[in-house]
């Protein structure tokens, strides 16, 4: 109990210190959703993004913060103890004024290495995932809720989320996207602060500081249970229609021409 008290005193002192150097609001209290704290409440996403919505081909006008900007604040981060032990912070790519951001749970071996997010296997199959969108991979932003892999792949501890996600909040912040895409049972969870399973998150929008957030299953989870690409591929769907992206015609239910819940060769 010590030791976790202590960690979240650490955390919390570093968000403390990030915040004095933005000149901005208490971001951990922000977070938490404390009523009245910081300066000054900065409104949802989608309540911004609709007072003033992008011109995705106009400069990003004075006050707006850049992915840059984000990318520089973070910095060579050890706000918590990952930092000492990762080959690569993998901060996220993608285009920067995507309608639809791809978010997963942590980077794994492969981008550790890389330095790039999703560039595995399970990467590779997200990329035909969104292929099957009639997307390519520029077309979206595809990050993670940590920025440094944790030790063995496991799930991601609470005060690691806590001194990554004010970052990955500035980035949805900084692109502006219409649909998020949460990857996986651990980053729907985490992003949604429940403990519901994946199979009655997914399926349907949830709201996550504002936008709209489709849970699915993640892209490892389906290289292991082909057959859960049947219920991928209808939530990509739904995020097809939110977007108004003409859906492809394919009889199967699957891109590919694959039978339900077969497998199907088109993801």
């Amino acid at each position: 109990m010590r030791e976790a008290f202590q960690e979240l005193v650490h955390h919390l002192n570093a968000r403390l210190r990030e915040d004095r150097v933005r000149g901005g609001r208490l971001s951990y209290l922000v977070t938490a959703g404390v009523p009245g704290a910081g300066r000054e409440a900065a409104p949802p996403l989608e309540t911004a993004s609709r007072k003033t919505p992008r011109d995705r081909t106009a400069p990003v006008r004075a006050g707006e913060e850049t992915l840059e900007a984000v990318r520089q604040a973070l910095g060579d981060c050890q706000r918590c103890p990952l930092g000492e032990k990762r080959r690569r912070l993998v901060f996220g790519e993608g285009n920067p004024h995507a309608e639809l951001v791809f978010i997963g749970e942590a980077p794994g071996a492969d981008e550790d290495l890389q330095g790039r997010p999703f560039v595995g296997r399970a990467g590779q199959l997200l990329t035909k995932i969104i292929e099957a969108m009639g997307l390519k991979r520029g077309d979206v932003y595809i990050c993670n809720i940590l920025k440094c892999r944790p030790p063995g792949n496991r799930n991601p501890a609470p005060g690691e989320v806590a001194a990554c996600e004010p970052f990955l909040i500035r980035q949805l912040e900084a692109i502006r996207p219409r649909i998020i895409c949460a990857l996986g049972s651990v980053a729907a969870r985490t992003l949604l602060k429940t403990e519901a399973p994946i199979t009655v998150l997914r399926g349907r929008f949830q709201s996550y500081q504002g936008l709209q957030l489709m849970p699915t299953y993640h892209p490892a989870y389906l290289l292991r249970n082909p057959s859960a690409k049947k219920q991928v591929w209808e939530d990509m769907q739904i995020i097809m229609k939110a977007m108004d992206l003409k859906l492809p015609e394919h009889k199967g239910g699957l891109p590919g021409g694959g039978a339900p819940g077969g497998g199907a060769e088109g993801i």
